[in-house]
């Protein structure tokens, strides 16, 4: 069994989809595993960390590619990569199959498995494969330590001879686990945090972790709970209340992070031109969902700007600005789901097609699209059939010392 690990080629990519650790495991198992020359550069690992580990370095992408079983990325290869992918090869990475229809067609007529780790089901076995939680995890970190370095001020309290500091405000906007991660790393720094989500269930865990839980009417909230803890459509009247009392509440922030995102979506616009406006001078927003279209109404997706003294950062690849970490996490995600379908008598990837975890990921299968999701085009659900609608997961409030076993969740 032959796995390939290519080297990133799009924009601003910094990580690999394998570390030297997970190379010694796919080696452990059985496997030959071929890395092309600098994947890892950027991510701080060099190819005799690679060799070292049990891989063979090959000097270009068709060269790791021939032959390969299986084929390891971050991002979506692009159509010069697809070119050198062998019919049969099992194609593994953040594929982000949502509106590029061209890029399934491709991978099915060129009779290439693929399997798309950001479709990861929400279920107990494949936390440990779960890509989104666990970039997710470093964005809400680094959201928190680029907001500091672009506020102009401590984010503590300090009590000096000089006079007294005040801490700074941080607000932010959404309770997921790039939420939960902001909020943990803002009150680490020293600053007083809010939080507010759709989910009145989110409440508990924001303040688990020493922040305040803001919303306009804690009642209506919980009457619009489901069992689940998710939430249903909230009434006109409640959004209205709810965005003039956000907006109220965002004037006397210092700093505030955005993070809601729905797949396959444009993100849902939470921050108006006029909240921006009543920000004062020196304030630093950070637009977690920046690449699907932003949170913020004047984010300028990929840039930095200023507007009227208030600071908008909507960078791109946001786990990628910490490339070796976030690569270590990616690199275990695929393994563990790798690992979990492996014959060790055959020393060979042998994928149930009928399991709930393939079943989420599995994009194509021998030149077919197979996903129920973007297979409807050509076989139409009849007018009265039921639309099922995915909701997020709630996730569990991050703490200073975490197990090996969660880390990634």
């Amino acid at each position: 069994m032959k796995i390939s690990v290519l080297k990133e080629t799009r924009s601003g990519e910094s990580r690999v989809a394998a570390s030297p650790e997970t190379v010694k495991k796919y080696v452990a198992l059985g496997a030959d595993v071929m890395v092309q020359m600098g994947a890892g550069d950027l991510a701080r690992f060099a190819d005799a960390d690679y060799v070292e580990a049990g891989a063979q370095i090959s000097p270009s992408a068709a060269d790791a590619a021939q032959g390969a079983d299986i084929i390891l990325k971050v991002q979506a290869p692009s159509t010069e990569e697809l070119r050198v992918f062998g019919r049969g090869s099992k194609l593994i990475g953040v594929l982000a199959p949502h509106g590029d229809e061209d890029a399934l067609g491709s991978y099915a007529r060129l009779g290439i498995d693929a399997f798309a780790m950001d479709l990861m089901p929400r279920i107990t076995r494949a936390q440990s494969m779960d890509v989104l939680s666990s970039q997710s995890n470093l964005s809400g970190y680094k959201a928190v330590i680029d907001a500091s370095a672009y506020y102009g001020q401590a984010l503590p309290m300090m009590m000096t001879a000089a006079g007294t500091i005040a801490p700074a405000k941080v607000f932010v906007m959404g309770a997921g686990v790039a939420g939960l991660q902001a909020i943990a790393t803002a009150r680490r720094l020293g600053a007083v945090v809010s939080a507010t989500d759709v989910r009145f269930a989110a409440k508990e865990q924001v303040e688990s972790l020493g922040a305040t839980f803001v919303t306009v009417d804690e009642e209506a909230m919980k009457e619009a709970e489901t069992e689940g803890g998710y939430a249903k459509e909230m009434s006109d009247d409640f959004k209205k209340r709810q965005a003039e009392f956000v907006a109220e509440h965002i004037k006397k922030q210092d700093i505030v992070i955005t993070t809601a995102l729905i797949p396959g979506r444009p993100a849902p616009q939470l921050v108006s031109d006029d909240m921006v406006a009543g920000m004062k001078p020196g304030s630093v927003i950070v637009d977690l969902a920046a690449e699907q279209g932003g949170n913020v109404s004047l984010t300028r997706p990929g840039e930095a700007i200023e507007i009227n003294g208030v600071t908008i950062l909507g960078f791109f690849n946001v786990p990628g600005r910490l490339p070796a970490d976030a690569s270590s996490l990616y690199a275990r995600n695929v393994y563990n789901f790798i690992s979990a379908f492996w014959d060790n008598e055959t020393q060979d990837f042998a994928v149930d097609w009928e399991d709930d975890i393939i079943k989420g990921v599995a994009l194509t299968r021998d030149g077919a699209i197979t996903h129920p999701s973007f297979a409807i085009a050509e076989t139409p659900a009849p007018a009265d059939e039921p639309v099922a609608v995915e909701v997020e997961a709630s996730a569990e409030a991050p703490t200073d010392e975490t197990s090996d076993d969660n880390k990634d969740a």
